[in-house]
């Protein structure tokens, strides 16, 4: 079998450290399939990877990427859950961004009738955090306010769309106008731009009487004043930390208000509440209820200017590698 491109690291680094090179066609090994990748989804994770600053330590070299769309082309001998030909997604903690991956066939989920690569790339990991955030984690319900902080990323921007669908009056924040536009293109009531002022005194003009949940996959300096915008016995869910910096919550600020302050973890999920999420999720995306908003394709070979693009915090929506091309 003949070689296939791939985006390789061989130095933990910045974006620009990744090199396109051709590598040998993946062995199949028992359990496996071989996908022909379509189409990858760039996460902020995955910029964390290449700077060895994730959680999971990847031994270089490695092939970046988190989260793929293609077609089986080949399956193992003992493989009964795909077959050649299925529209698949799956994802892992690197190797998508590569015309071909071989993964546990037991990984892979079937694409939905009628969607196409490129949706079905960019709505896996995002959308899935969202709403498993917001249904079993911040209990969000129909008619609450929700607060969502980096509107105009991947997750947050999934969160926007997501609190929508569950009927919840949604309030974006985000770092720009253009950012904001698009949170309410997708269903967003009031839109905060943090850079035109104080947060803290912004958030009380927008919520008079606060926030029932908070979703935060920033950080920094915005999570205190989202925090305090919440109404008494209000959920705070942290998701993660894009701004690169942690912050410090006053526990004083807990205390007085009843405040639930939480983290979403995927191994901490009950399992029937997870499954009853993946299907609603599924029905969401089959039905066209729900869309990814995807800001910008790149090819295989500029795949560094995409990942710099979501590391900068430029992105809007989701950031794809085409590799149909």
């Amino acid at each position: 079998m003949t070689g296939v491109r791939a985006v390789v690291c061989h130095a933990y680094g910045p974006p620009e450290s990744v090199r396109l090179e051709e590598l040998p066609a993946p062995d199949l090994a028992a359990g496996q399939a071989r996908v022909r990748v379509s189409a990858a989804a760039v996460n902020f994770p995955d910029v964390l990877v290449l700077a060895n600053e994730y959680q999971v330590k990847v031994p270089t070299p490695f092939v970046p990427g988190s989260e793929y769309a293609g077609v089986v082309t080949e399956v193992a001998a003992d493989v009964t859950t795909v077959t050649v030909g299925d529209r698949v997604t799956g994802t892992g903690i690197v190797g998508a961004f590569a015309e071909q991956v071989t993964v546990a066939a037991t990984g892979l989920t079937a694409i939905p009738t009628g969607v196409d690569f490129r949706d079905a790339a960019a709505f896996g990991v995002a959308h899935r955090t969202a709403y498993h955030t917001l249904r079993s984690v911040a209990r969000l319900e129909a008619g609450q306010r929700l607060l969502v902080l980096g509107a105009g990323g991947g997750v947050g921007l999934a969160a926007v769309q997501l609190g929508v669908a569950l009927g919840a009056e949604v309030i974006a924040v985000a770092s720009s106008d253009d950012k904001l536009a698009v949170a309410g293109q997708h269903g967003a009531k009031t839109l905060v731009n943090y850079r035109s002022g104080e947060l803290r005194t912004l958030l009380k003009q927008a919520l008079p009487d606060g926030a029932h949940a908070v979703v935060d996959p920033v950080g920094g300096d915005l999570s205190e004043p989202a925090l305090r915008a919440l109404r008494r016995g209000g959920r705070f869910v942290t998701v993660g930390f894009a701004s690169g910096t942690i912050p410090r919550i006053p526990l004083n600020l807990v205390l007085v208000k009843g405040i639930a302050v939480l983290g979403f973890q995927f191994q901490d999920l009950d399992r029937d509440e997870f499954r009853r999420n993946e299907a609603e999720l599924r029905e969401l995306l089959a039905t066209g209820a729900v869309r990814p908003h995807i800001g910008a394709v790149y090819p295989l070979a500029e795949t560094a200017a995409a990942l710099r693009e979501v590391a900068d915090g430029r992105a809007i929506g989701k950031v794809l590698i085409d590799l149909a091309g």
